[in-house]
């Protein structure tokens, strides 16, 4: 995975993922030139968590390797992912051997003292509907979107087009394109800002734009089309937002300056006599209530110390 609409999706899975369990990038298989895009191993501590996670939470209950795909995977692709699969399981076999002390073992010897190693699922993300797939390997749905192979071959197949339109499954739909994207889009910013979708996905949004500041390749194109509006609708927004409050913070300054020269002009027509520390107190005061209350002590108050807080 080199272009960027493929660093987005290994980075929003690994961040994603990272909330529940210890998420990893590009995990080398040693035994082959080949890297897992994102490997997960659950946090027993956060299962509470990861069962607010929705579908990436359930997806993410046993060890996974996560292999998404910029379109709809082919039977080659996904025989390939196998083979990494069956790799990196070997190679997790080996590690624990190793850690046990048990080096010396047959690794083809099923003896008691071996040490045992889950299995890890592997999860394939594509856009579309992979039939040659889900035929050669017998997957059932168990979900709208999600299908499992035959039993004994631990797989689960994802058609992001599939999938529901529900906050359960966004993080994923956000690896979509087309009328997948734009309604994850839609729905993202739609969720509350303290939304742990948003401090998971916004950020990335943003930092990749995917071909906001560099030519993309023709696949790339749809995708980067409608983040590159997303990120610039979003910034738009808060660019309007900015404004907005600069416009409300010019408006209560202008109030408090209006309600503070009320105060000067009742002492003044009063003749009682303000020193300017006291002039430039009043003039400095914003609060609404604050001037208030002074103002309505200098209209009946004989001294300057009985309308100002605190002065002596």
């Amino acid at each position: 995975m080199h272009n960027r609409s493929d660093q987005f999706a290994k980075s929003l899975l690994r961040d994603g993922l990272s909330l529940v369990t210890a998420a990893q990038t590009e995990v080398e298989v040693l035994a082959a030139t080949q890297k897992i895009d994102v490997f997960s191993v659950p946090d027993p501590a956060r299962a509470a968590e990861r069962a607010r996670m929705g579908l990436l939470g359930e997806l993410a209950a046993e060890p996974s390797l996560f292999e998404p795909f910029h379109g709809t995977p082919s039977l080659r692709q996904v025989r390939r992912c196998l083979r990494k699969q069956l790799t990196w399981h070997h190679e997790l076999e080996r590690r624990a051997r190793a850690a046990a002390g048990a080096a010396a073992l047959d690794e083809d010897v099923d003896a008691p003292t071996q040490p045992a190693v889950d299995f890890p699922a592997l999860v394939v993300i594509g856009r579309g509907r992979p039939e040659t797939v889900l035929d050669a390997y017998r997957c059932e749905p168990v979900q709208p979107g999600v299908y499992h192979a035959v039993p004994g071959l631990v797989m689960r197949v994802i058609v992001l087009a599939e999938l529901p339109r529900t906050r359960g499954t966004l993080l994923l739909r956000l690896l979509g394109a087309g009328r997948v994207l734009r309604e994850a889009l839609a729905d993202l910013a739609a969720l509350p800002d303290d939304a742990w979708e948003k401090g998971i996905a916004r950020p990335l949004l943003i930092h990749f734009r995917l071909g906001a500041d560099e030519p993309t390749t023709d696949k790339e194109d749809d995708v980067s089309a409608e983040i590159r509006a997303w990120v610039e609708e979003y910034e738009k927004n808060l660019r309007a937002e900015a404004r907005t409050e600069g416009r409300r913070e010019g408006l209560n300054e202008g109030r408090a300056e209006e309600a503070a020269r009320a105060v000067l002009t009742a002492l003044r027509v009063r003749g009682i006599a303000v020193p300017d520390a006291a002039r430039e107190r009043i003039l400095a005061e914003k609060d609404p209530e604050t001037l208030e209350r002074w103002h309505e002590r200098a209209i009946v108050a004989p001294s300057l110390a009985e309308v100002l807080d605190g002065l002596s």
